[in-house]
């Protein structure tokens, strides 16, 4: 047995594997999202008003254009009437092919300093600036002042930015522009170190003359003046592509170009600004290898690279085009994972909605003095108690039965323990108690052989560690007074609810499965009579098969077939049975997973239901669809919440993501707190709610993604044993 456990558990392991990499797979993804966004921190400080106590002299008198030729720091001005326009924070899907049209109207090109996050969003655009002949310059990934970064933080960011453009166009860039800086007047003691760093590194870093100041919309004819340098002078020129509505900056442009031209002005790039102009305090180039034929090309022609450009070759344009794809997958995934959340969360709501106004209208219909099935069933009943190695348990639960109100006859079925269960049974000493020893062959045969040897036309049936109160019998099979009703699910309780793992079951049992039952009770379309507690007519389990092992969940399966038979299954909650739950994550791993894996293969093997006729086929119109997306949809998608609530408050806003994690959670604790006083349980256990949002919801999203895989891979599972305790005794011990 220990060994068929281990090649089982060998089995299980890809399958977890694969659920834990699913879900770390989703998490990457989100995390590459948010990053793209560049809102990591929120991280919008500007450093002002530095000392520039160890920038050199010549660097803040010098021109725009700043390079380390040999390690030595020399910067280079733009000639005479002569203008570099230069463009930052894109590529803007709206406004950067817009400002491609007016600068090939009058056929003048442009230097882009891009924003890596944008390029890896918007590939085609710079692939497009490039192959019209426009030169690209970094401008770091996420737009953060990079003289509060680190020295890594800042290799980091240029680098994903040249991995963007490697993956977009193929190309690697040396021109370099920092966020937020203007003219090399204004270089600090901790950029100086920023500029250093990346000019060791080969980079020539660009600032400007004149800035158009744009980005603050204040006019068309504000914009060009801003813009203009001093009649005769080069200059460097900032204008904007992104960051906002560029409209005005569209039409200074073009004002813009028509009066430098007028005034004799040519246009240039900042390689062809640097191939005509030696550097200032110095003589050469910057290294970077300017001046090539490129040098100053004009849009539009199919020009060569610019001479700052180099094309991207082996690992860096593979990993480029990796991020890009990467990108691709997030931009389409994280979207659609929220629109599916949006109608997941609308569907949940509703459903709790539903749960609460059904329960209700439920709990006030069987309370009332009138009501009642008919003229009560007082006749005996047989009740099965199928048995495999419960040593722990078959003490408590027979004598449980034996304290019963209502006349009985216990049938223990022994499937082949070898612990000794069937003597211990035997030995009770208990009356009206049989048993029965077969081989091993499962609980499902267990059943059908307790159900074959009953004696009488109603059977319960309980599991061997299960104690049940003394009214339980006579209450749960009251319902049967009307002929019409098949299957009666009882009230199953948590016994061993002291620990944090039982308590966080307490609350899902009264919760999520009885509030349930009282619902698909009103709507006649119950899908399980569960394990622990619940009563048949036994000429209609016969008629249907009796108990069937095609399936881990046989209670969910024989449930659906008589609902498909015609008869009808109902919800008694008064009577209660005291179950134990199980002690550690492992064995609630081994039994969730066999019963939502049982679920889907009741639901695929009933799924012909769905065309069922007449009242027979109320469960396939009402009950299928509202178990898949119940029970397996919307289970999948809820613990999303949580990870998009942990997004949300990294990446958007924290204190409004907070405030809806915790609304909802306010709704599941209005939704519990009425199924505890329905059940008259006590509210301390509640308490344990937040964290069982928090910790036990994700186990079983990651069970339920491992039962899927299991059905997609054609995985076949055993009826497992969970080791028990026998610490739920007497029902009178246990409450509360």
């Amino acid at each position: 047995m220990e060994r068929a456990a281990g090649r089982a558990a060998a089995l299980h392991r890809p399958r977890v594997l694969l659920a834990l990499l699913l879900l770390l797979a989703l998490t990457c993804v989100m995390l590459l999202d948010g990053y793209l966004r560049a809102e990591v921190g929120d991280d919008q400080r500007v450093r002002t008003g530095a000392s520039s106590s160890e920038v050199p002299g010549e660097i803040l008198d010098g021109g725009p254009i700043l390079s380390f030729p040999g390690g030595q720091a020399e910067t280079t001005s733009v000639p005479d009437r002569t203008i570099v326009l230069t463009f930052d924070d894109g590529p803007d899907p709206t406004w950067t092919p817009k400002v491609m049209e007016v600068l090939e109207e009058y056929d003048v090109p442009g230097t882009f300093f891009v924003v890596g996050s944008m390029v890896a969003r918007h590939p085609g655009i710079v692939e497009d600036l490039v192959d019209r002949g426009h030169e690209i310059g970094v401008h770091t990934f996420t737009h953060v002042d990079l003289s509060y970064q680190s020295a890594s933080r800042v290799t980091r960011e240029v680098e994903q930015t040249q991995l963007a453009l490697a993956g977009a166009a193929g190309i690697t860039t040396t021109l370099f522009r920092a966020p937020y800086s203007s003219k090399t007047d204004a270089v600090d003691n901790y950029s100086w170190q920023v500029y250093r760093q990346l000019g060791e590194d080969g980079y020539t870093s660009v600032f400007t003359d004149t800035d158009s100041e744009d980005w603050k919309e204040p006019g068309v004819a504000r914009i060009v003046e801003g813009a203009t340098p001093e009649d005769g002078e080069g200059a460097s020129v900032l204008f904007h592509d992104s960051g906002g509505d560029r409209t005005q900056t569209l039409e200074a442009l073009s004002k813009y170009i028509e009066k430098m031209q007028a005034k004799g002005y040519s246009f240039t790039t900042v390689s062809g600004a640097m191939a005509e102009q030696q550097p200032a305090g110095g003589s050469g180039t910057d290294g970077s290898g300017a001046g090539g034929p490129a040098a100053g090309a004009p849009s539009g022609t199919g020009n060569p690279l610019q001479a700052s450009h180099r094309p991207a070759t082996g690992t860096t344009l593979y990993a480029g085009e990796a991020l890009l794809a990467a990108v691709a997958v997030a931009e389409w995934t994280v979207p659609a994972l929220s629109a599916a959340l949006v109608v997941v969360g609308v569907a949940v709501l509703g459903r709790f909605g539903l749960m609460l106004v059904l329960a209700r209208r439920h709990h006030r219909q069987r309370n009332r003095r009138r009501f009642g099935w008919g003229p009560p069933v007082t006749r005996p009943v047989s009740v099965i108690v199928p048995a495999y190695n419960e040593k722990e348990c078959i003490g408590n639960t027979l004598r449980s039965l034996a304290g019963s109100t209502h006349p009985i006859e216990i049938v223990v079925v022994d499937d082949g323990s070898t612990d000794g269960t069937a003597d211990l049974a035997e030995g009770l000493g208990l009356p009206n108690v049989r048993v029965i020893r077969q081989e091993n062959a499962g609980k499902p045969a267990a059943l059908n052989n307790g159900i074959r040897s009953a004696r009488h036309d109603i059977v319960v049936m309980m599991d061997g560690d299960t104690v049940f109160e003394p009214d339980t019998v006579g209450r749960l099979v009251q319902p049967f007074a009307d002929p019409r009703v098949g299957a009666v699910a009882g009230n199953a309780k948590v016994g061993n609810r002291s620990t944090l793992i039982g308590a966080w079951q307490h609350i899902e049992y009264v919760m999520g499965f009885n509030l349930d039952r009282r619902m698909y009770d009103l709507l006649r379309c119950m899908p399980t009579i569960p394990g622990a507690i619940g009563a048949f007519r036994r000429e209609a389990v016969l008629r249907a098969g009796g108990m069937s092992e095609d399936t881990l969940a046989e209670d969910t399966d024989i449930t659906i077939a008589l609902h498909r038979a015609g008869w009808r299954v109902v919800y008694e909650e008064h009577a209660r049975a005291w179950t134990e739950a199980p002690r550690t994550l492992r064995q609630l791993w081994s039994q969730r997973h066999r019963w939502s894996y049982g679920t889907m293969q009741a639901l695929w093997k009933h799924r012909k239901s769905l065309t069922d006729k007449g009242p027979s086929g109320r469960f396939g119109r009402v009950g299928m669809p509202l178990v898949v997306l119940f029970q397996v949809v919307t289970p999948v998608f809820a613990p999303l919440i949580d990870v998009f609530t942990v997004y949300s408050m990294v990446f958007v806003d924290f204190r409004a993501a907070l405030l809806a994690w915790l609304a909802v959670l306010g709704v599941q604790l209005v939704c519990a707190a009425y199924a505890f006083r329905l059940d008259r349980e006590k509210y301390r256990y509640l308490l344990m709610m937040p964290l069982q949002q928090l910790a036990y919801r994700q186990m079983m999203y990651l069970v339920l993604i491992h039962s899927c895989v299991t059905a997609l891979t054609g995985g076949r599972l055993r009826w497992q044993k969970l080791k028990r305790t026998g610490e739920v005794g007497t029902p009178a011990g246990t409450g509360g």
